[in-house]
């Protein structure tokens, strides 16, 4: 039976993913079969585009036009503070319940919120960069030897400052 779509049509496919890692084809081919693509090639074209993420979770989007996948690693705030951290990759199936007790600067933290600004609904960047910090908070590492927390409230009592852009 044919699909019931235009192929020149446009369709955007998000999903998870272990970067460096094939993932199970049985997930891949419910998305990504009625739109004519093959699980297994999408599949190590994922585990291609997410080698820098290896061994995070990953949200990944297949941008899928003309039976052609253009793929775009979408990463979360959690996944961008666990890159900053520079742990070395875990092997998932041995290592569990990892704590992230490494230690990043405030500059990092800017850095990871001007990343995921346009996907905040923040107005403005001291908004993200409090975010980013709850994320640190519940990743379990630490921001300039204190607890981000801690940072959250110097924010707001105005002793740390948080610049425009």
């Amino acid at each position: 039976m044919p699909p019931k779509f235009d192929p020149n049509e446009i369709v955007v496919v998000y999903m998870r993913a272990i970067g460096g890692e094939v993932g199970a084809t049985a997930a891949l081919a419910p998305k990504i079969g009625p739109l004519g693509l093959a699980p297994k090639k999408v599949g190590e074209d994922i585990a291609k585009a997410t080698g820098d993420w290896k061994g995070l979770k990953v949200t990944v989007k297949l941008t899928i036009q003309n039976r052609q996948a253009k793929i775009d690693v979408v990463p979360s705030a959690a996944s961008l503070i666990i890159k900053a951290l520079k742990e070395p990759p875990r092997d998932r199936k041995k290592v569990k319940n990892v704590k992230h007790s490494g230690n990043l600067t405030f500059d990092d933290i800017l850095d990871i919120a001007r990343t995921m600004r346009p996907r905040s609904m923040a107005r403005k960047l001291e908004g993200v960069v409090k975010e980013i910090l709850g994320t640190c908070q519940s990743v379990g590492c630490t921001v300039e030897g204190s607890n981000p927390h801690d940072v959250i409230d110097k924010i707001n009592n105005g002793d740390v400052n948080v610049p425009e852009k």
